[in-house]
């Protein structure tokens, strides 16, 4: 028994290890973006004096975040790289589709891993897949947040994606 709930204890810290490295890949390469926050960055604006409403809501989405990555390329090879990684991800990690979004050139997939309620999210990934002169985006968001408190975060922080995450959360 004991050797059972060591091997399980192993499992759910590679997982945890796999999650927090799996993009790190794209982290300073030429062509790509960068936009990484993690849970210290967060802990800091939380603490931010809110005056108003929306402000509130922001500080109090931002205490629920763990960490935040964002990848934008325009390279194409990058882009299909960044791509397969992602497929790769979800289907290891076990994330539900949300909702895919074909318009325009570009198709926009949203995953999520659900929290203890159904409106709760654990972990969010969206990948748009931008095409000819359109940027493709990586985005991976940790914690325990809401999906409707994420329109406060992609206004504060004018995050590549953010009228997808708006629809999103309105379904």
């Amino acid at each position: 028994m004991r050797k059972l709930i060591l091997i399980i204890a192993l499992v759910l810290v590679s997982n945890t290890l796999f999650a927090q490295s799996v993009f790190d890949k794209f982290d300073n390469q030429d062509d790509i973006t960068t936009i990484i926050v993690n849970k210290k960055m967060f802990t800091m604006l939380s603490k931010v004096d809110a005056k108003d409403k929306q402000s509130q809501q922001y500080i109090n989405l931002i205490k629920k975040l763990d960490n935040l990555k964002v990848f934008v390329t325009a390279n194409d090879k990058k882009s299909d790289d960044m791509k397969a990684v992602a497929d790769k991800y979800v289907k290891s990690v076990g994330l539900e589709e949300l909702m895919r979004i074909n318009e325009k050139g570009k198709t926009v997939r949203i995953y999520v891993k659900s929290g203890a309620t159904e409106s709760q999210v654990k972990e969010l990934l969206m990948f748009i897949e931008g095409s000819g002169k359109e940027e493709s985006v990586l985005m991976s968001l940790t914690g325990n947040f809401d999906l409707d408190e994420l329109s406060a975060l992609t206004d504060k922080m004018n995050l590549p994606g953010g009228a997808e995450l708006k629809k999103a959360g309105k379904k």
